[in-house]
């Protein structure tokens, strides 16, 4: 059974969507967009970085981030003016657009498994609010 063009085109359009990242330069904080960016590709071979305006500069260097830090590739970058409604003035603006897609890299996985182990782990004492310390589940007066 063969698709139509049309077809294949909206589920690859779909597929992009599900691994798309736009992102707003007020909105959260630049590390917020790194770590969302491993973790969308942790579950997909390629995640794309869109932004308009001013945000532009957030995704260019988030995409460098993953980079130089060896997360991730670059496959393609689409640049591109949108079209939106001014609403003060109610006439239209160009604003630009940018598109970066990044593929995993070869050495993603034993990356992150590697900065994963490097997190601290938890602590087996516990200070609980009426000064009893828990240690491996018995509480100890001090």
């Amino acid at each position: 059974m063969t698709m139509a063009p049309a077809a294949m085109k909206q589920i690859n359009n779909e597929n992009l969507k599900k691994n798309r990242i736009q992102v707003s330069n007020t909105k959260k904080p630049l590390f917020f967009y790194v770590n969302l960016a491993k973790r969308y590709l942790q579950q997909h071979t390629e995640i794309e970085l869109s932004a308009l305006g001013m945000a532009i500069t957030t995704v260019v260097t988030i995409a460098e981030i993953l980079k130089n830090n060896g997360f991730a590739k670059e496959k393609s970058i689409l640049t591109s003016t949108v079209g939106m409604k001014d609403q003060d003035k109610g006439r239209t603006v160009n604003k630009a657009r940018i598109e970066i897609v990044l593929e995993k890299s070869e050495k993603f996985d034993s990356l992150m498994s590697a900065s994963q182990a490097a997190q601290p782990k938890p602590a087996d004492e516990k200070v609980v609010a009426n000064g009893n310390v828990v240690a491996n589940g018995e509480a100890e007066n001090k």
